[in-house]
């Protein structure tokens, strides 16, 4: 609470301004000075002198429009969230609608993957050069008595150093029992140029802590789907149990800096030798608490008070060397270690045998990426591989685009990763009996490898398309039929074939327009593990004009947003993880939602009505099985 209210003492001095990503091919340009009018002296600025980094160094500038796009990013996490279905209650965790197979790391995390949506990674920090100081601040209502307020403010103290700080800070009590969301995301951000511009350091310190009451999920779906008044007040509907709650801790110290040694520019040729380090320490730890045992999980070590509680620290090391020049393009070769120490309390000895309390441990790798720009076609390629160590794998990409100037672009390529399973599916233990294992010598390297495709017509339409092929696909389900909340781990041993194509496309009509994003998805696979919905679509109707002599802009219309029904993943609050089920499926109802959005100068403002068809297309909405999705609600 005190370094949020340490903000908004920021934000009194500094100058509002809302930030909205808008990606520009260019790599980070030296500082931009102020432009003075050569009659009164003021400061010539434009919207393109605030600029956003990102940590491959693109250029992005801040962004104060009110387009359909920003409606669909103005939630929870801040993004698009179209593959993703939310819980009842702000803050909890998203089943998954579809996948990004081409994501991924080198080596394993730390897994309770339900409470990352909201996590920050490194590559989710961003880093900035304004000429004034600039401050966003954004506020939603939650759920039931709460708020989500994300405060920032940054400003360059010279032309060649800048900070940021920003915390987003997150309470809703929810309308089920026992599901409060508490959430708090701070950070603190560093970018500096030397005079010359040959060296260059960005810095970051982030602490995050996720935190859910869990339930369990309803009992009886009857009094759920009913629609009986006693039940509309969602308090009352029975849940599992009520004394619950997990929680991830991180913190993260960052920074990346380079150094030029050697740079030669004339009208005809370019030339740039540079070395790079990048350095990134980082802490997690997860939680669950319980009461009383219960004997949802199955039975357990002690009856009350229970804790289970996993530690990961982390460190990355990467050195490289870059050679940039006009022939040859951008070439980088460079060596990483990674050091890890994922532990417990204590070492367990149990009736099938010892399960250590340590997985602790120093990989080595290299890697090497090329970019090269000819005319219109760009070629890029980057790749790492493991040399020493037995957690991490490789990691390949490479990609040939097509810039078509203002009237879209082309893009294509392959990839392939292979890596262990995160380190919960590999060493687990907890005060429930059925949820303590060691995989260490059993489960191999999860492999992926696909085919991309994206062609984007601006004033048209954005197609992709993605094939993958995944072996050793690990995964949490029940250990058996009967004992749905006793789940374990798994790796498919076939092979696994995965199709997504997405269509995004908008029509206008003078003042109305028609924005449609339709998904396709299709996997083959020999057990049904990997299941998703086979189409889901998002159609938005809306008007905009501008109002009182063009002091106001308007937006309203409706959301209309359906998925297949399709076996979605069931949710284990013990372990933060999602398992794949196929007894139960969810989908085939639709999400309607009306919006009112206006700007005023550089202030946007949002009026929603969630799912306001719910109370007359049926009480069938689930996020996961026992767990409903939201009723009607109007957010501001």
């Amino acid at each position: 609470m005190r370094r949020f209210l340490v903000l908004l003492f920021i934000f009194a001095i500094g100058k509002f301004g809302i930030a909205q990503d808008i990606p520009i091919a260019s790599e980070q340009m030296p500082p931009a000075k102020l432009k003075k009018d050569k009659k009164d002296g003021d400061t010539d600025l434009t919207i393109k002198d605030y600029q956003i980094i990102s940590i491959e160094r693109d250029t992005a500038h801040f962004d104060t429009t009110l387009t359909i796009k920003k409606d669909y990013k103005f939630n929870y996490l801040r993004r698009d969230d179209f593959e993703l279905l939310p819980f009842s209650n702000l803050g909890q965790p998203y089943n998954k609608l579809g996948y990004a197979m081409a994501e991924g790391t080198l080596y394993p995390q730390i897994g309770a993957k339900a409470k990352h949506f909201n996590y920050m990674q490194a590559e989710d920090i961003s880093y900035y050069r304004v000429p004034t100081p600039t401050t966003e601040l954004l506020f939603r209502s939650a759920m039931e008595q709460g708020q989500l307020a994300d405060g920032f403010f940054t400003a360059n103290t010279s032309e060649r150093f800048n900070f940021s700080i920003a915390n987003k800070g997150l309470r809703s009590l929810g309308k089920y029992q026992n599901i409060r969301s508490s959430v708090g995301n701070f950070r603190l951000t560093a970018n500096y140029q030397s005079k010359n511009g040959r060296y260059l350091l960005r810095a970051h310190f982030v602490s995050q802590d996720i935190a859910n009451q869990e339930n369990g999920g309803i009992t009886d779906k009857e009094q759920f789907e009913s629609g009986e008044d006693e039940f509309t007040d969602r308090s009352r509907i029975d849940v599992v149990f009520q004394n619950a709650e997990n929680k991830l801790l991180g913190k993260r110290y960052y920074f990346d800096h380079e150094y030029t040694l050697r740079e030669y520019r004339d009208s005809v040729s370019y030339s740039r030798l540079s070395l790079e380090h990048t350095f990134n320490y980082e802490t997690k730890v997860y939680r669950f608490e319980q009461g009383e045992a219960n004997d949802f999980f199955g039975p357990s070590f002690e009856t009350s008070d229970l804790l289970d509680r996993i530690q990961l620290r982390t460190m990355y090391n990467e050195l490289a060397a870059h050679y940039d020049s006009k022939i040859t393009g951008k070439l980088s070769f460079g060596a990483i270690s990674y050091n890890y120490d994922y532990f417990f309390k204590s070492i367990l000895f149990t009736n099938e045998g010892v399960i250590t309390n340590q997985l602790r441990g120093e990989e080595f790798a290299l890697r090497a990426a090329w970019h090269k720009q000819i005319k219109g076609f760009a070629l890029h390629f980057d790749g790492a591989t493991n040399v020493s160590g037995d957690l991490g794998g490789t990691s390949l990409q490479a990609a040939l685009s097509y810039d078509l100037k203002d009237t879209g672009f082309f893009k294509a390529g392959i990839y392939s990763r292979s890596r262990m399973p995160d380190f919960n599916f590999l060493l687990y233990q907890s005060n429930y009996q059925s949820y303590n294992w060691q995989n260490t010598d059993s489960f191999n390297k999860q492999e992926t490898a696909g085919i991309f495709a994206n062609f984007n017509l601006f004033k048209w339409f954005d197609l992709q398309a993605n094939y993958s092929l995944i072996d050793n696909y690990t995964y949490f389900a029940p250990v058996s039929a009967d004992e749905g909340a006793q789940i374990a781990p798994f790796q498919n041993e076939g092979t696994i074939n995965y199709l997504k194509v997405k269509l995004t496309n908008e029509f206008k009509f003078g003042k109305f327009a028609l924005a449609n994003t339709l998904m396709y998805q299709n996997v083959t696979q020999d057990q049904d593990v990997l299941n998703v919905p086979q189409f889901v679509t998002r159609n938005t109707f809306y008007f905009s004009d501008h109002l009182f002599k063009k002091a106001m802009f308007v937006q309203t219309g409706f959301t209309f947003k359906y998925f297949t029904s399709y076996y979605a993943d069931g949710y284990n609050p013990l372990i933060a993880e999602f398992f794949s089920q196929n007894t139960e499926e969810i989908g085939g109802f639709p999400l309607i939602d009306f919006f009112l959005n206006a700007r005023v100068q550089q202030t946007r403002i949002y009026l929603k009505a969630e799912h306001f068809n719910s109370s007359f297309t049926g009480f069938n909405f689930y996020s996961a099985p026992n767990y409903p999705y939201r009723d009607f609600i109007v957010r501001f």
